[in-house]
């Protein structure tokens, strides 16, 4: 078996953490640097991470959370938030940093900046941020793997509500939009009903289809 499964194998989505114990500095950097490498459509990474520290900010989350502990007793919490549009200027932002950061022009990427804003622009705004939303949960699946393999527990969380997390943390200003939430930490075994229980998932061969 290999490290990535063992650790798949570990983790589970932790219900109760262990609030005296806190994430280094060095483990949650590179949770968060995994986040920021993780691959995105067009390499645009039409969304940003919001890592919430201030205690009365994460209380106000997780009063619109359902109350759930984890938003509070979690060592760090992420807020992963989608650009509420893919706009034209978003477009040519990201292109023009890349063209710096390599050095020189392309002519294929050159054409394929062209043929993205044509796309987006026919499609609506919500249809932008929809897409946007799904790239953001692409960082929230490497963000899963890399806590795993970090020995750091973790809950993905969509029971809150973004409304009122957008206000809370400002994101309406910043055109963005909260998508999810990443509770990081170290479990609580004596008080997380779902420590002990067998992992569940479908079987490979109700899962997996292989054509040949």
């Amino acid at each position: 078996m290999t490290d990535v499964i063992q650790h798949l194998n570990w983790r589970y989505a932790t219900k109760s953490y262990d609030a005296s114990k806190k994430l280094d500095d060095d483990k949650l950097n590179r949770i968060l640097e995994a986040i920021r490498l993780a691959p995105t459509s067009s390499g645009l990474q039409p969304f940003e991470v919001f890592v919430v520290n201030n205690p009365e900010l994460r209380a106000k989350i997780r009063e619109v959370a359902w109350n759930q502990l984890q938003v509070t007793d979690a060592s760090h919490l992420l807020v992963f938030a989608a650009w509420d549009n893919i706009t034209p200027e978003r477009i040519d932002s990201m292109f023009d940093y890349t063209n710096e950061v390599r050095g020189f022009k392309n002519e294929g990427w050159e054409a394929y900046r062209q043929k993205l804003q044509s796309i987006v622009a026919a499609r609506s705004d919500a249809a932008n941020f929809d897409a946007a939303a799904r790239q953001a949960y692409i960082g929230l699946g490497v963000a899963l793997v890399a806590a795993a393999a970090e020995g750091v527990d973790s809950t993905p969380m969509e029971g809150f509500d973004p409304a009122a997390v957008d206000q809370i943390l400002s994101l309406k200003e910043r055109k963005l939009r909260s998508v999810v939430v990443l509770p990081l930490g170290y479990r609580k075994p004596d008080t997380d009903w779902l420590v002990n229980l067998k992992k569940v998932r479908r079987p490979r061969e109700q899962f997996v289809t292989e054509l040949n």
